[in-house]
């Protein structure tokens, strides 16, 4: 079972791979992934994150998910330093960067405890999987050529792990380095991250993006986080540990 719908501003695709699966399961995620958009859409007057940032709600009053939200955010800021920030350079806060990951990662739990051990949950590029595919064989997710979209240059196998892409290749330029919000980041056009989950990978691909060059070398330091960029001259450079997951 495959669907794709829209949410949350981006198309999301649900493939079950189990006997078993039913619509059930994808009606439940969605629903779910409308609630958070709800609350932290900033496109959205009537979300929570749009009454925080007129000022119409109290700290004392945020929602246990916005508070989640920005604990998070701060502490991926500060591990960072201070690479990764959801205040815009106008001042507003904007945690989509946290939410999407967050909400993959909450939604690939929600298709667990509806009985789901074999799936794949695909938001625009951050990518969950679970147990193998429908033939029984490993889940296999193509990175594309952010020069030509429609061609894959890596095969990734994450093995359990969550990946994650930030780049420029689909929406444009979006991510700025917070230490210098006035220059534009050229130098870096794609950057994947595989982590422990869709979260971490996410939160660390924006990052390692903003850090231009040097994102690479910051993320091949960790070793909880694997890597791979692509800079403007189409050049890849990959952590030391990312070869083992592709083919």
């Amino acid at each position: 079972m495959r669907e794709t719908r829209m949410s949350m501003g981006m198309p999301i695709t649900i493939e079950l791979a189990d006997a078993h699966a039913k619509t059930a399961s994808v009606d439940a995620v969605f629903g779910y992934l409308s609630e958070v958009d709800a609350r932290f859409s900033t496109y959205r007057q009537d979300s929570e994150i749009s009454g925080i940032n007129r000022g119409d709600i109290a700290e004392a009053a945020y929602s246990a998910e916005m508070k989640e939200v920005f604990t998070l955010a701060l502490r991926t800021q500060q591990e960072t330093n201070g690479y990764f920030d959801i205040r815009r350079p106008d001042g507003a806060l904007d945690p989509s960067g946290v939410v999407k990951g967050w909400a993959l990662k909450n939604a690939a739990d929600l298709l667990r405890t509806h009985g789901n051990t074999h799936f794949m949950l695909d938001g625009a590029g951050d990518i969950v999987t679970s147990g193998k595919n429908a033939e029984g064989e490993e889940w296999a997710i193509g990175i594309r050529n952010p020069f030509a979209h429609e061609e894959i240059v890596k095969v990734v196998y994450p093995h359990g792990k969550g990946i994650a892409t930030s780049g420029t290749a689909a929406r444009g330029a979006h991510i700025y380095d917070p230490h210098h919000p006035e220059q534009a980041l050229e130098d870096v056009v794609s950057v994947t991250v595989l982590a422990r989950d869709v979260l971490v990978a996410d939160l660390y691909a924006t990052a390692a993006f903003a850090m231009g060059r040097a994102g690479i070398d910051f993320l091949n330091r960790r070793s909880d986080l694997e890597g791979y960029c692509i800079d403007r001259d189409g050049i890849a450079v990959m952590t030391t540990g990312f070869l083992a997951h592709i083919a």
